[in-house]
């Protein structure tokens, strides 16, 4: 069992963690002054749109620097961005008339993409339901090598108005 002292460092460098990775960034009153649908639109920015299918969307995409993390390859969290965003079009393919709202992502991460490196993301429905929609999300290199290959869920069904 780890010690007082222990546990309350571990603690301290949670905190730490965070708190210089929040200082790095823009001042909270500029990022607070960032318009709705920024997140997006950083994160999709270059993307492009190659196949258009019943079911399938493939889409071609040159990583930019701005997605990469510390060890300067395409950042998890932006993958799992790019499985969001690309895994709601897909399910416009299928008939699906609302945005819905996400309900599982299972990522595995199985390589690293890096700066200016072009990748395709490629989704697929497996069931649209008229609740719930289930597709598939893979990123992969030119070579055809998987970067991260996702199951993505979505709830389908209209929006309440409560």
């Amino acid at each position: 069992m780890a010690s007082a002292s222990a546990s309350a460092a571990a603690l301290e460098k949670a905190r730490q963690l965070l708190e210089e990775a929040a200082a790095e960034s823009l001042p909270a009153e500029q990022v607070d002054a960032l318009p709705s649908g920024f997140y997006d639109a950083f994160v999709l920015c270059g993307i492009r749109v190659h196949a258009v299918e019943p079911g399938r969307l493939l889409c071609h995409f040159t990583v930019p620097a701005r997605l990469l993390n510390s060890g300067n390859f395409l950042h998890g969290g932006a993958t799992a961005s790019l499985v969001d965003l690309v895994g709601t079009a897909v399910f416009y393919t299928a008939g699906a008339q609302t945005r819905g709202s996400p309900l599982e992502m299972n990522i595995s991460y199985l390589d690293a993409a890096f700066s200016d490196e072009e990748i395709d993301i490629e989704a697929k429905v497996l069931r649209a339901g008229k609740a719930v929609g289930v597709a598939t999300v893979e990123l992969k290199k030119k070579s055809g090598k998987i970067i991260a290959q996702a199951r993505y869920s979505k709830y389908l069904g209209a929006s309440s108005k409560l």
